[in-house]
């Protein structure tokens, strides 16, 4: 028999994507086939079994997803399943008007059974209980889920920009990757789309009902009225068959379509992503003694008083007391230790009591700790990863590790992040609260805690659940704590890159870079210049910015540049030279034309006379803090329009002028007049001027 089958295994197996990619067109043509060609009584019961089976599919899937996206096809299967019965229905009516005057058996064993089972064989009886479903399936199901499919869809569409934004922080922050941000993005438009659907496709579950009502009349009178004038039967023969039939029919369409109902409404109403509908019932209604406790309480009372039925009420008032005790009385789940204990001092000091200091380190209060624990989902340990993969790849070397500890020291929902034992930054997280941050020009309120983004001081709010949605729909970037955090230790990993740079990592970087072009690094590091000085080097580059993952044009700068000078400044700058295209594009992007900030040139020659001389800087102070406040100024401005702000200066100066204006705008980048790429034009935009000016 095995062997008799292999070559039909094998055929499905080729032709498996070839059966898919057709199945719905010919199920479609199938559906509407039922509604012009007459079928035999055995395959309306046929088709009928299947309409119920794929019913209860619907409702079984609806009922373990995760998701609503992960029944994504479910607008189209509910315009497929309405198209199935109402088909269904127009073939029914066929036979019952052709053939019911043979007998209730005449439209096929699932509407006799239907008509004689499930309502006794009495046809006004199986009018109320269709009239009930009716009433079920359109006023309450139906009406309650095509309101909730279209508020979400509503909501659905306003969140859209803030989950972008959202989105984009993670993976500004490093806590994502490319791919993984083009899945949400893809995420969040496929559930906007999901929910629009879903509104429309409420609409076939409502026409289905009104369609069924419409049908049942008509099988009714239609029927009564072909019974007696045509068949001669009497008033009292035709209702009782064809109005049978006709309930019959109507109650075998009306179940399916009230379980895709219930299917629609469990799609629409799901919140959550944890676990499926059962569990989720389950770990939220029956998790708690005291309410099984009360309930139980209840009940007893309701039993004992006389008239009542007491054997039940008794019964389950026992069962829901059993179910509290043993909740109240299970073991407490074992709690994780937030750190190891201490060692005992019971030995003489010893050099392994000494600790060296962390090159980078996160310090946690004891709230935080929930965060870096997987047992608690906790999912820092993850982002921070993150963060030194993307820190990788966009500055070109590996950072040092992240140090996490607890620190009893700090408030219980602070941070405090560290370098080389100093701290470089600090702020605030609260585990299961989420910061709304306002990117500029946002007036609506939120009620929630007003602070400051810790990375880049914009005004935020830190808010519940319950105000995520409003906050998105509104246009705040809505993070969470541990994205907060995450995206503070980039950043502060971004503007102390140099100092990130230690012997160790720069031995690491050589020692990659020998990998891929050994002859190249054998010849200039450590024979032309030593590693100290290569490492110089590149923390200048880092000071300003500069990323330093194009280390191949690095390392032959130095070789070209290395024999003439062995300054690291001077070979700073050759380096600055050979990357500008680089630097150019890491500042402006791909545009050709850059807008910069011009010097005005009476000033221009007094700084290059202080700056660029011989015997150092000789700069007077007045016209330095001059300076620097009009190039703060001049800076703002030029982020307020969207326009990155950037100073042009002669050669001799660009060192000096990078260093005087780093303090008061960190932002503005400095660029030499030998720095700008043939490829790429100049638009003197603001001017920088002296107080005679």
């Amino acid at each position: 028999m095995m062997n008799a089958l292999q070559p039909l295994q094998r055929w499905l197996g080729r032709n498996a994507a070839f059966a898919q990619g057709v199945a719905a067109p010919l199920l479609v043509v199938a559906i509407l086939a039922m509604m012009v060609l007459p079928l035999p009584a055995f395959l309306l019961d046929v088709f009928f079994t299947i309409n119920i089976a794929v019913a209860l599919m619907v409702m079984m899937v609806a009922a373990y997803m995760l998701r609503p996206l992960d029944f994504a096809a479910f607008p189209t299967v509910l315009l497929l399943t309405t198209l199935m019965r109402l088909s269904l229905n127009v073939a029914s009516t066929r036979v019952v008007l052709l053939e019911g005057h043979t007998g209730p058996g005449a439209a096929g064993a699932v509407i006799e059974a239907f008509g004689h089972f499930l309502i006794g064989g009495n046809f006004a009886v199986g009018l109320i209980v269709f009239t009930i479903l009716v009433v079920i399936n359109f006023v309450v199901v139906t009406k309650g889920a095509e309101r909730i499919a279209e508020v979400s869809a509503r909501f659905a569409l306003d969140a859209m920009p803030g989950k972008q934004m959202a989105v984009d922080a993670d993976l500004n922050a490093g806590t994502i990757d490319e791919k993984e941000a083009k899945r949400r993005r893809a995420e969040v438009a496929e559930e906007a789309d999901f929910f629009g659907s879903m509104d429309g496709a409420s609409k076939f579950v409502r026409g289905d009902a009104i369609a069924g009502i419409l049908i049942l009349l008509i099988n009714i009178f239609g029927g009564f009225a072909i019974g007696v004038l045509q068949h001669g039967l009497s008033a009292g023969q035709a209702a009782d068959t064809y109005i049978l039939l006709a309930v019959g029919d109507a109650l075998v369409a009306q179940v399916p379509g009230l379980l895709i109902s219930v299917a629609a409404a469990m799609v629409v109403s799901r919140v959550g992503k944890e676990h499926d509908l059962g569990r989720q019932i389950v770990t939220q209604m029956f998790i708690s003694p005291r309410v099984l406790g009360i309930a139980a309480g209840i009940l007893g009372v309701l039993g004992v008083i006389p008239g009542m039925p007491h054997v039940v009420f008794l019964s389950i008032a026992a069962i829901l007391g059993y179910a509290a005790w043993v909740l109240a009385h299970r073991p407490p789940a074992p709690e994780v230790d937030a750190a190891p204990p201490p060692p005992a001092a019971d030995g003489d000091a010893s050099w392994d009591d000494l600790q060296p200091v962390d090159q980078l380190g996160l310090e946690l209060g004891y709230r935080l700790i929930a965060l870096v624990d997987k047992n608690r989902q906790g999912d820092l340990l993850n982002r921070i990863k993150g963060v030194r993969k993307k820190f990788a790849q966009e500055v070109g070397f590996l950072p040092p590790a992240v140090h996490v500890r607890d620190n009893l020291e700090l408030n219980p929902s602070a941070y405090r992040i560290t370098l080389r034992g100093v701290v470089v930054g600090e702020g605030e997280a609260f585990p299961g609260l989420h910061l709304a941050i306002n990117p500029g020009g946002i007036t609506t309120p939120l009620i929630g805690t007003a602070t400051t983004d810790p990375a880049f001081g914009l005004p935020a709010h830190w808010i519940d659940d319950r105000q995520k949605e409003a906050a998105q729909m509104a246009g705040f970037t809505v993070v969470d704590s541990e994205t907060v955090m995450a995206t503070h230790l980039s950043h502060l990993m971004q503007v102390q890159a140099s100092r990130l740079l230690s012997r160790t990592e720069t031995q690491q970087l050589v020692d990659h870079v020998a990998k891929l072009a050994p002859k190249l690094i054998e010849e200039v590091v450590p024979k032309m210049v030593s590693i100290a000085v290569f490492q110089k080097v590149l923390q200048l580059l880092l000071d300003e910015a500069v990323h330093i993952r194009d280390i191949r044009t690095i390392v032959e700068s130095i070789a070209e540049h290395a024999p003439g000078t062995p300054d690291p400044v001077e070979l700073a700058r050759k380096v600055r030279i050979a990357l500008s295209p680089a630097i150019v594009q890491q500042i402006y992007g791909p545009t050709r034309e850059l807008q910069v900030i011009a010097i005005d040139p009476p000033l221009e020659r007094l700084l290059v006379q202080a700056l660029g001389g011989a015997s150092g800087p000789a700069l007077d102070p007045g016209v330095a803090d001059m300076f620097t406040r009009n190039a703060a100024e001049v800076a703002m401005r030029q982020e307020e329009v969207g326009v990155p702000p950037c100073l042009l200066v002669p050669d001799p100066i660009r060192g000096a002028i990078a260093r005087l204006v780093r303090r008061v705008a960190p932002r503005m980048q400095v660029l030499a007049h030998s720095e700008i790429p043939d490829t790429h034009t100049i638009r003197i935009g603001p001017i920088l001027r002296g107080a005679a000016s």
